[in-house]
Parts: C-alpha cells; structure tokens; sequence
C-alpha cells in the first residue's frame, strides 16, 4: 500500500507501489502541497496516475489520487487557480485536474496524435495558457480551459520533450526536442524566434533562468547541461559535465541566481552553480531507478522534490544546500 518514511540526512520519502514517476511539481500557492504524474510499467505499456500529495513534518498524505487509462508523463499546476493542475499522457491527451473534484477530470482535450511529454502553464501577468509538446513533432497552446487549441506550431524535426514558458516575456515560450535543437517561439506570432543547434543529440529537457531572460539551459542524452544565452548562441555560456547517462530533467533555482539542479537516467541528481569552476556542487544518489522528476519548493528556500521509476517521490535539502537553510 501507500506509505511514506522519513529517509536519512531528513529526506521524506513517499512509497506508490507499481507507478514509476515521471514528474512532480510543488503547488504554486501551497508551500506543502505537490503533484506527481506517475505511470505503470514504466509507461510503456498500461495506466497512469496523478498523486497529489501534502508534506506534515513526520509523513506525507495523499490527498487526491486519480487514475487514467494511459500513461502520465508531465503535471503543471495552474498559475491562478490553486486547485486546479494540467497533466499530458500517452493517449495524445491533456487533462484538467481540480482537487475538489475527486472522480474525474474536468476537461479533456486530445488534439496531439502521440504522446504528449510536456504541459506548461504560463506564469506571466496578463496572460493564462497552457503549452503541451507532444512526441508527434508538434506544440500546442491552449487557454487555461482547454478549449480547442489556439495554435499549433510546427518546426521541430523529432519528438518534442520540453516546452517551457518563459517567466519574464509574455508570449514566449521554449522547447526541446530528439532534433538535437532549442527553439524559442513568440505565441502572438505564432512563429519560432531562435532555433539553436544545442546539442549533437536528443534534448529532453530545458528550462529558464528565474532571474535573467535571456539564460536557458538544456540537458540532453549527451550527458551534459548546457547553458545559453540567448543573445549569443554560437557558444554556450557554460559546460556542466558529470552526468554518466541522460539528463532527463533540470530546473533553476528560484532563490539563487546560477544554481541549477538536473536528474539524470544515471540515477542521480546534480546540483551546479555555473558561475563556479567546477560548477558542481552536489550529487545526491538516494535513487535506484532513473530519475525522471524534479522541482525547487518556491516557498521553503532550498527544498527539492523529486520522483524516480523507483516508485518513490523524495523531498530534501540536499548537502550543499542544508548550509544555507535559514
């Protein structure tokens, strides 16, 4: 059954037996609260589940937990409203979850004819959309009912991993994909603004700088993180090498200008500031499986979630960290 133990060094550690996770994010209102999309069999084949979780100080609660028919590979919450999250599956659909709602989702929408890797939700002012990137090359925007889509765009040559929005630039969003390129799209246009050669291989992840605009970083099957600014792509800022397998997912800190933490097929997750040389800081190995999810707690400086094909989603401060916890 489901259950929770607190691990060492005051890691907290979450048990769903036969669902492997694929992604977790913490609630953009509750600092306690997060969700996980997980699926079965590693989600190849079979069901998903998305958890939604709240942390105590000495056990975690599962608050909602819904099943779908496919598997479940990314979860955003909503950016205004705090029940309210978007998970993408391997049915080609999204679907709008509400956590006061416990029998079934509210929308679903199925326009993408393959996997659907990403969901994002916007965090800028002013707007309230949804990004999805699917495995059948293309990138959808939705509004934040998921009505029929706003635009579809098309550029990306292989399956598309990643698409995430920008925090500071209304409209603009980023995506990866196994085409070895970032691009960076302007949504009112409806049109790619930046297509960068990034890597000499797949790109399953990227993310943005918190606190600079033009700063992304992309992880790849390459084993390396790479980091860009987007005024001058010829070079790539910084070379964050460690990694022994793919990096399947990175994230910036919300509270530290140059700190990046990404997990990694190679079981661990790494933490780098890439203003340093050597920019490592940290890895942390308390999985046994690939290590599929990661998040910063935008409310308790220097708290992580992750969640692993383990079966596990573990919440921690990891040692590089735990110095500089209030």
């Amino acid at each position: 059954q489901l259950r929770s133990c607190v691990g060492p060094s005051d890691s907290q550690v979450f048990r769903c037996p036969a669902r492997h996770g694929y992604a977790v994010e913490v609630s953009p209102f509750i600092a306690n609260r997060l969700a996980c999309s997980a699926s079965q069999y590693y989600g190849i084949v079979g069901c998903g589940s998305l958890l939604v979780l709240d942390v105590t100080e000495t056990d975690i609660h599962l608050l909602r937990r819904w099943e779908w028919g496919d598997g479940l590979f990314d979860v955003s919450w909503s950016e205004t409203n705090e029940h309210v999250l978007v998970a993408g599956g391997g049915d080609g659909s999204l679907q709008l979850w509400d956590t006061t709602n416990q029998n079934a989702p509210l929308r679903v929408v199925k326009e993408h004819t393959q996997e659907v890797y990403s969901v994002d939700w916007s965090q800028t002012r002013g707007e309230n959309l949804i990004v999805s990137g699917s495995w059948d090359q293309t990138i959808k925007v939705w509004d934040a009912a998921l009505g029929q889509s706003l635009t579809t765009l098309r550029g990306h040559e292989g399956v598309v991993y990643s698409t995430i929005w920008s925090p500071h630039i209304p409209g603009c969003f980023a995506s990866v994909s196994g085409d070895g390129t970032l691009r960076v799209w302007d949504v009112k246009r409806a049109a790619c603004r930046l297509a960068v050669p990034a890597h000499q291989a797949e790109i399953l992840t990227c993310d943005w700088c918190k606190y600079d605009q033009n700063i992304i970083a992309t992880g790849s099957v390459d084993c390396s993180v790479y980091i860009w600014d987007l005024r001058n792509v010829r070079h790539p800022v910084n070379q964050l090498l460690g990694h022994t397998y793919a990096i399947r997912r990175l994230k910036f800190c919300p509270f530290s200008r140059s700190l990046v933490a990404s997990c990694s097929y190679d079981f661990t997750v790494r933490f780098w500031d890439y203003s340093r040389d050597p920019p490592l800081l940290d890895t942390v190995e308390h999985h046994s499986e690939f290590v599929c999810g990661l998040d910063f707690n935008l409310h308790i400086p220097n708290q992580v979630v992750d969640c692993s094909w383990d079966e596990t989603v573990k919440i921690y401060t990891p040692p590089c960290l735990s110095a500089a916890t209030p």
